[in-house]
């Protein structure tokens, strides 16, 4: 009895700090685990005014308000019902709270276009100092469809006013972060370059990232984007502190920054007698005498003989005789009746039945029809080619690190996704400035979430993220000491309580001990897998195609990405999302023509058909 209220007494003991620890968290609606532990280390980060464009933490809703400003006008070449930037801003604390009065700026709807920006301290000049950008993106819902990243604006854009004007056509100098839409994926980083000889604009696109970051949409975890151009028009791209891209403005871009200094002339036209067939038919072969054309591919084998015991009367299939007319077969209507054919009997101890004729075999004279072989063309002269010719639009700017001054940094989005949160925005032209910033936000954010995932519940939680289904097994083994411990009460009041006729049935049913100790290993292993075992990934969701999608004049587009997109769509129709930054791949060469007009095998035998 004593040894019973033991059991019953931990096993209540359990569900106890189960219950606190429980008590630490809240379970959302769809399943996300929201941790409520704060940390009290947290302090709003301080950095010198002077080192930083701008500095931005979202933790003060007063200072919020008077530097950051809403946009009020439409997004330009969209549908008027749909147009107005009406999706909202606002400052909260995470949904997975980490850190104690750290707040960030999310946009709380979903298929708006919502854009906010703001003024920086003072403009950033593109001189002798490299641009950091760096900030932080948290999914708290995951990522469907839709971009995260921001636009530093150009000069021009130099006061509140023209701030409350914001929309996508509004003049930027780089855009960079990320931006999904179904299993597409890219991490934006695209700079507006001057033409130096006629002044046009044109957006150079980054080439890929070296890594996949399919998980940054997922796992609704914060991570950190920074962004590095150097003056030496060496660029980098960290997520979370680890680099995922670098290059050169001037070679890992599409459109490349300066033009090829030869091109082909657009005057130059193939003369018609160039002739390109590299092989024609041999215009001196002749058929031989002896080539039959009219031989078949097969014919009867000569040496073939019918086996003995072979029954020639029989046939393969004979009317079934155990087949019965149908009561209701009425012969006006059906026809008349024939019983169904099955397998003849005495033909599957015999080698065959019915008529036997000879195999076919290859016909060893057969040539099928003569073509006359090719040989090398006399007057072949290659694949043609017009001329290479100076590029009249060449020009050679060795520094496009040189950009348009930015004045202010802004956002300008749509999502299918809510709650995606912004934080610790920082622009400076000093490396360890911005290590500093993470250091003082990021990462005592990433502190907090390995602490959470060493301990048993931190394990369980991340364990179960995706798998809602484990949380009914929690309830249920939670439920178990609450109901021995009911039972134990009851049965205080009796004579005889439940648990001493159980305990008395025990001892005279040892089997009883070993169900109980099984019983506690699977409790055990169930826990152990979802600590250790492996974690399954969100379902791929499906596609969905923004309604305000790339159009044909959208300004973030190269005409290769058009071309590419277009190309996409029509070869896999189920592909929703956006075409890739990089452009179209090198066309190679085509091979040299080869005259093949009355040319083929020559004096090659064809193989014989199967029959």
């Amino acid at each position: 009895m004593a040894l019973l209220r033991l059991v019953i007494t931990s096993a209540f003991i359990v569900l106890a700090a189960t219950s606190s620890v429980h008590a630490e968290a809240e379970i959302l609606d769809d399943g996300v685990t929201v941790e409520t532990v704060e940390e009290d280390g947290y302090q709003t980060p301080q950095i010198d005014s002077k080192k930083a464009y701008l500095a931005e933490h979202f933790d003060d809703e007063e200072a919020f308000k008077k530097k950051w400003v809403k946009s009020e006008t439409k997004k330009q070449g969209v549908d008027d019902t749909i147009a107005k930037y009406d999706g909202k801003w606002e400052l909260q604390t995470p949904a997975r709270r980490l850190l104690k009065d750290d707040f960030g700026l999310v946009l709380t709807t979903e298929a708006k276009h919502a854009a906010i920006s703001a003024l920086l301290n003072r403009p950033f000049v593109f001189s002798d100092k490299p641009l950091i950008v760096q900030y932080e993106v948290t999914m708290q819902e995951g990522q469907i469809c839709g971009g995260a990243y921001l636009k530093l604006l150009s000069k021009g854009v130099n006061t509140r006013n023209d701030l409350k004007q914001f929309h996508d056509q509004t003049p930027y100098t780089i855009m960079f972060g990320p931006d999904k839409c179904g299993n597409d994926n890219k991490l934006h980083f695209i700079f507006k370059h001057q033409n130096p000889k006629n002044g046009t604009i044109e957006e150079k696109h980054a080439k890929k990232p070296t890594q996949r970051l399919d998980d940054i949409y997922k796992d609704k975890e914060p991570h950190l984007y920074t962004l590095i151009v150097r003056p030496d028009n060496t660029f980098t791209i960290l997520v979370d502190n680890k680099e995922v891209n670098s290059g050169s403005l001037l070679e890992d871009f599409t459109p490349a920054v300066n033009p090829p200094e030869e091109i082909d002339d657009p005057n130059d036209k193939k003369p018609e007698d160039w002739d390109e067939r590299e092989k024609i038919v041999d215009p001196t072969a002749t058929k031989p005498e002896d080539w039959d054309e009219d031989a078949p591919a097969q014919i009867v084998d000569p040496n073939a003989v019918k086996p003995t015991g072979w029954l020639d009367n029989e046939p393969e299939m004979i009317p079934d005789p155990d087949a019965v007319k149908p009561s209701d077969w009425e012969e006006e209507m059906d026809g008349e009746w024939e019983a169904p054919l099955v397998d003849n009997p005495l033909c599957s101890s015999a080698p065959g039945c019915g008529e036997w004729k000879a195999p076919l075999i290859a016909n060893p004279n057969y040539k099928g029809v003569w073509r006359a072989p090719l040989i090398p063309n006399p007057n072949y002269k290659g694949k043609w080619t017009p001329r290479r010719v100076p590029n009249p639009h060449y020009f050679n700017d060795e520094h496009p690190f040189r950009m348009t001054t930015i004045t202010a940094v802004g956002f300008e989005l749509w999502s299918m996704s809510p709650q995606l949160l912004f934080d610790n925005l920082i622009i400076t032209d000093d490396e360890e400035v911005a290590a500093e910033w993470a250091r003082q936000t990021y990462t005592l954010k990433r502190d907090r979430i390995t602490s959470q995932a060493k301990t048993l519940w931190g394990k369980i939680l991340a364990a179960t993220q995706y798998k809602p289904g484990y949380w009914a097994m929690y309830a249920l083994y939670s439920a178990v000491p609450i109901t021995l411990y009911i039972v134990y009460l009851l049965g205080r009041s009796r004579e005889e309580s439940l648990v001493e006729r159980g305990l008395k049935f025990a001892g005279e049913n040892p089997w009883v001990y070993a169900v109980v100790i099984i019983g506690s290993f699977i409790i055990v292993g169930f826990v152990a897998y979802m600590c250790c075992g492996p974690r399954t990934q969100d379902p791929e969701v499906e596609d969905v195609k923004k309604t305000d999608a790339v159009v044909e004049d959208d300004p973030h587009q190269s005409d290769e990405e058009r071309e590419e997109e277009k190309t996409e769509e029509s070869a896999e129709k189920e592909k929703q999302s956006k075409a890739d930054l990089e452009g179209p791949d090198n066309t190679q060469e085509s091979a040299p023509v080869i005259d093949t007009e009355g040319a083929g095998d020559g004096q090659r035998k064809r193989k014989p058909r199967k029959e």
